[in-house]
């Protein structure tokens, strides 16, 4: 029997060889091989890579693949040999089934340059199929009064195979009635008929018995034979006749199975069982025959399963009508099957280029992609389209396929990786659609350095501090990733007092923690200031520097220094004169005393601890000054003893006492003329001795305060000059008093002179007074002893002294200028 053109394995042959397009502006020349078929898998096709120009070994470096559009690949490349090689068995009838030649195309994508080369290959046909007949068994009732010359069609045999080694000729075996006669139709068919030679006599034989050989040409040659059983007839002289010569219809694919397609009807004018009609297939291919039914008494035609206009869009079979005497009509029916857009686009991704560099040029190749549908018209016209919102477009290349490119600079930090959707959409009615998604990721390069979490740092810590202590964490943040986010952190090169800050200060590369690697002295320095370093590991480094200031805080740890009275030495007896003529509130002395620390640390507070006559005298809350309380009384001791307690105002406290000694006298001689009455009676010649001792101590003592005056003044001019130049700077205020400079002479004039200096670390006023000694009886003129000269304090010297006015004595004292 013959086979249509258009059936199922035609449809995945135009499939199998729809050609590919190349994604360079030319297209690349096809280059041809010949295969034999039923070849066996790895069975060696051509030389691949020497026909591509290539090594062997640069196939896998160039990335060079088969794209072939197919259920089953049936070609491979062998990467060692460079060879295209067979990938299963190969059957030239299922791929082109009666097409003279058969060939199959594919392309081949060097995927490092985005280039495709066509591949043809011709399978050539070998004798592996057998003419085979529908049926083994054929049965021909034939009417004893048929005329001689009246011709039988018999079934066709079906050699899938082509040329030579198709179906070539029919053989009948010998026999006295029957011949066979060969006709070829207009497409080459070759249709056998049998011949009666001789009439029929049913009372002589009822059966004949006849065997038909169908051979093809091939080498070796290939038959098949069909048993004819001829059954003679009594009179039947009138065969079935149809309605119609060709029976057409068009139905569309999609009909459900059992749906009727149309009804052949033949007419029998005879009575009886010659009248009596039935219907059968007379010639359909065997893939055509599971997919239709023929109801054999009333000629309607259904479909047994599901049509597929991909598969096969046209079929064509004759149906045979036979009545009960043995006369048989035939009649041709064409069935034409209309495409409906019942597949969805296919997409099949060619390559993918991820990830991605960031700073890929605009126009990077990110996919390339292939999209079609099996339709045909407008069913299998498709579009491809994306999301707007993605920095990527689309770009149709060759036919069908597409390219998915950079349509700006990517950025990793912004987004690192974009699933992105590809709508593939065909223009049916309604239309299909197909999605696939595709995830792209981007590689990160060090484009960003790292960042400070803030633009500088202030750090504090109290002094005193244990060594090793965590003092600070520094953070810094680099969007990268990898390497070129892994922050390492250090201290930029400097020095803090001659020595390099990072012995004073340690910071750990990995987590910028920074450590104390001293204790600190709040009176030492008050700040360190550094730079921080954060770089990051990538290829170039980037790095970024932060300022980090680190404040020491002063604790209360160092107790008041009383600098006026002094101990008793060798130039200063240590007494304070107080006159008995002194009214309540007579300025007796000041207790002077500074704190090393500063602010609340260093705010100083005086009281009396403990006095020999309680009541007498009383201490300034905040000045130190030494008042009497009362009006000094006769019985009063000449000498008085006083305990006073200088503390400041620190958590916890500090203190420290000083013990003052008051003399009761008018005069130096009273003094030394009491404090000799104390004693035991002395000599005359003593007296005499004393007198001469108390005047030369006077003289010392006012030609040592003129010079000390002078020396003072001096240098008060020098420290006002430079306080004038550091005004704006805030002035000396708040140092501690260890830097003081100077105090030492000033010390040494206050131990033999009463006078009033209020001094603090933390405060910028402060004032100096030098009340004139109340002498009765006078040995050395107060005159000679008073300087009219202003007092300077030099500038190396850091009282902070301001150029304030002195503070104002009481009656009986004289204000220094």
């Amino acid at each position: 029997m013959d086979t249509p053109k258009n059936c199922g394995h035609l449809t995945g042959l135009l499939l199998l060889c729809a050609l590919l397009a190349t994604l360079s502006e030319t297209r690349a020349s096809q280059i041809h091989y010949i295969v034999l078929e039923e070849t066996e898998k790895g069975y060696i096709v051509g030389n691949i890579s020497q026909d591509l120009g290539l090594k062997p070994r640069e196939l896998t470096e160039h990335g060079v693949r088969i794209i072939f559009r197919g259920k089953t690949p049936l070609f491979a490349l062998n990467p060692r040999s460079g060879s295209l090689v067979t990938e299963s068995r190969i059957d030239r009838e299922e791929l082109c089934a009666q097409k003279a030649r058969c060939l199959v195309n594919f392309k081949i994508l060097v995927e490092d340059r985005v280039q495709l080369y066509g591949i043809e290959i011709e399978v050539t046909d070998i004798n592996d199929n057998i003419p085979k007949f529908h049926a083994e068994n054929l049965e021909v009732k034939i009417n004893e009064i048929a005329a001689p010359g009246t011709r039988y069609p018999l079934p066709e045999a079906v050699d899938p195979d082509v040329g030579v080694n198709s179906l070539q000729s029919y053989q009948l075996s010998p026999n006295d009635h029957f011949s066979l006669d060969v006709q070829t139709g207009d497409d080459g068919t070759r249709n056998p008929e049998l011949v009666l030679e001789r009439a029929l006599d049913r009372e002589e034989r009822v059966v004949h018995h006849l065997v038909l050989t169908a051979s093809d040409g091939g080498d070796p040659r290939r038959s098949s034979t069909m048993h004819i059983q001829v059954t003679v007839l009594d009179t039947n002289d009138n065969a079935p006749v149809f309605a119609q010569q060709i029976y057409r219809v068009k139905v569309p694919e999609d009909l459900p199975p059992g749906t009727l397609l149309l009804t052949v009807r033949a007419s029998d004018p005879d009575e009886g069982s010659n009248g009596e009609v039935t219907y059968k297939f007379w010639k359909i291919s065997e893939k055509q025959s599971p997919l239709f039914q023929l109801n054999e008494d009333t000629g309607e035609i259904a479909i047994a399963k599901s049509l597929d206009y991909e598969e096969c869009a046209f079929y064509e079979m004759e149906i045979q009508a036979e009545d009960g005497g043995g006369l048989k009509g035939r009649t041709k029916v064409f069935i034409s099957v209309e495409d409906v857009n019942d597949n969805r686009p296919e997409v099949i991704i060619t390559s993918l280029f991820s990830p991605v560099r960031e700073d890929a040029p605009q126009g990077t190749v990110i996919v390339l992609f292939n999209a079609h549908d099996r339709d045909s018209g407008k069913n299998g016209q498709v579009t491809c389209s994306m999301q707007d919102s993605l920095p990527f477009r689309l770009e149709k290349s060759v036919e069908d396929y597409y390219r998915l490119l950079t349509a700006q600079i990517l950025d990793r930090e912004e987004t690192s990786d974009y699933n992105i959707t590809v709508t593939a959409t065909d223009r049916g009615t309604p239309p299909l659609s197909t999605e696939i998604h595709i995830t792209l990721q981007v590689d990160d390069i060090n484009d960003n350095p790292p960042v400070f979490s803030q633009a500088s740092y202030s750090v504090y810590l109290p002094e005193n501090n244990l060594r090793g202590i965590s003092i600070f964490s520094v953070t810094a943040h680099d969007p990268d990733s990898n390497e070129n986010a892994r922050i390492i952190y250090s201290l930029a090169e400097d020095t803090i007092q001659g020595a390099p800050i990072s012995s004073y200060v340690s910071l750990n590369s990995d987590t910028g923690v920074l450590y104390a690697l001293h204790s600190f002295d709040f009176e030492q320095f008050r700040d360190l200031q550094m730079q921080v370093k954060a770089r990051d590991s990538g290829d170039p480094t980037l790095s970024s520097n932060v300022s980090l200031i680190l404040f020491i805080l002063d604790q209360n740890d160092n107790s008041p220094e009383i600098l006026y009275p002094a101990l008793p030495s060798e130039d200063s007896t240590g007494v304070e004169l107080a006159p008995r003529s002194a009214e309540p509130g007579y300025l007796v002395t000041k207790v002077v005393a500074v704190d090393r620390d500063s602010g609340q640390n260093a705010w100083l507070s005086y009281r009396l601890l403990k006095a020999s006559e309680p009541g007498l005298f009383s201490v300034g809350l905040h000045t130190g000054e030494v008042h009497t309380a009362r009006a000094l009384l006769d019985r009063d001791a000449l000498k008085q003893s006083l305990v006073v307690a200088v503390q400041d105002h620190g958590q916890p406290p500090l203190s420290a006492t000083v013990t003052l000694t008051v003399a009761i006298a008018d005069s130096i001689p009273d003094v030394l003329a009491d404090l000799g009455s104390l004693e035991s009676p002395a000599s005359p010649g003593d007296s005499d001795l004393t007198l001469y001792l108390v005047v030369a101590v006077a003289v010392v003592s006012c030609v040592f305060l003129a010079f000390v005056i002078v020396l003072l003044a001096v240098r008060l001019r020098r420290w006002h000059t430079s306080r004038l130049l550091q005004a704006s700077a805030g002035g000396l205020a708040g140092l501690p008093a260890s830097h003081f400079v100077g105090v030492d002479g000033v010390q040494a004039f206050l131990q033999t002179y009463s006078h009033e200096v209020s001094l603090t670390a933390d405060s910028r006023k402060s004032h100096l007074i030098f009340p004139q000694p109340n002498y009765a009886d006078t040995l050395i003129s107060q005159e000679s002893c008073t300087k009219n000269e202003p007092l300077d304090i030099s500038d190396d010297s850091r009282f902070p002294i301001e150029d304030t006015p002195l503070v104002p004595l009481r009656d009986g004292q004289k204000k220094i200028k």
